[in-house]
């Protein structure tokens, strides 16, 4: 006797996925300072900028006639003739069918390609270079304008980053002395300072090492407390109104004040200044 199937409760089960690629795992990026290699720079391979001192005009022919010079490799006088077919620049080693070319600089300037290094020679050793004792023209150092450049950069920064960390106490001294307002706020006088540090780096720098500027305006601090008396005729105690030091006709009080301060005389003035100043 045949028999049925006996059909299952509940829903079918699922037929299992196909299998998937599984992704690859994520990578972290290597932040460590990776070497960069670079050719060395070969300085044959670069052009060169020969300029006029002084005048030159728009079109300036080089004198390049019976030009004798002293050559120290042989120790004696040689003629120097340049040549674009002969590399050496020496008369007696070039050959008999030379090619004369006469050098012009235009508008007071002149290229010289690093394939042309006899020119470049010819005129290091002509007698008309600067190098040489010459006034005519001289050879453009574009490493040292370049490193003047990033010098006067940095300074400016240096300057810049004074103004911006140090505090406002430390500031106000050398404010005082460029004759800046300080009563006003804190970041007005430093927008005036940052002014000061960019059109005069150097100077603005030195002013926070230099003695004048904290006893200039250690005075200039005292007169506003009334404890000192400016007067055209000479610095005053403001109380008893006795005179400390004379100022001559036609200068100024502060200023003779300063130097007087500095000196061995003004040094026990100086510390009383300082005293009273405290005391307030």
């Amino acid at each position: 006797m045949a028999t049925t199937a006996k059909k299952t409760t509940g829903r079918p089960a699922k037929a299992p996925n196909k299998a998937v690629g599984t992704a690859a795992p994520l990578t972290t990026p290597n932040t460590s300072t990776t070497n960069v290699k670079r050719k060395a720079f070969d300085d044959s391979k670069k052009d060169r900028v020969y300029t006029i001192q002084k005048g030159g005009g728009i079109w300036y022919k080089l004198k390049q006639n019976n030009i004798t010079i002293f050559d120290e490799e042989t120790g004696r006088v040689r003629q120097l003739r340049y040549s674009p077919n002969e590399m050496s620049v020496w008369a007696d080693e070039q050959g008999d069918n030379i090619i004369r070319e006469q050098i012009f600089f235009v508008s007071k300037n002149l290229l010289v390609p690093h394939t042309k290094p006899n020119l470049s020679r010819y005129l290091d050793l002509h007698p008309d270079n600067v190098a040489n004792g010459g006034k005519v023209f001289n050879l453009v150092d574009t490493e040292r304008k370049a490193t003047v450049e990033l010098d006067k950069e940095f300074m400016t920064l240096d300057a810049v980053s004074m103004v911006r960390d140090k505090s406002i106490e430390e500031l106000i001294p050398v404010a005082m002395y460029l004759g800046i307002e300080t009563n006003q706020k804190n970041m007005e006088i430093k927008r005036e300072l940052l002014r000061e540090a960019k059109s005069n780096p150097k100077r603005f720098i030195e002013m926070f090492d230099n003695p004048i500027v904290k006893v200039k305006s250690t005075i200039i601090n005292a007169v506003d407390f009334q404890i000192l008396r400016a007067d055209n005729d000479g610095l005053k105690w403001y109380d008893s109104g006795r005179l400390i030091v004379a100022t001559p006709a036609g200068q100024d009080t502060i200023e003779i004040a300063t130097r007087f301060c500095l000196s061995e005389k003004g040094g026990m003035v100086l510390e009383e200044i300082e005293n009273q100043l405290n005391k307030i």
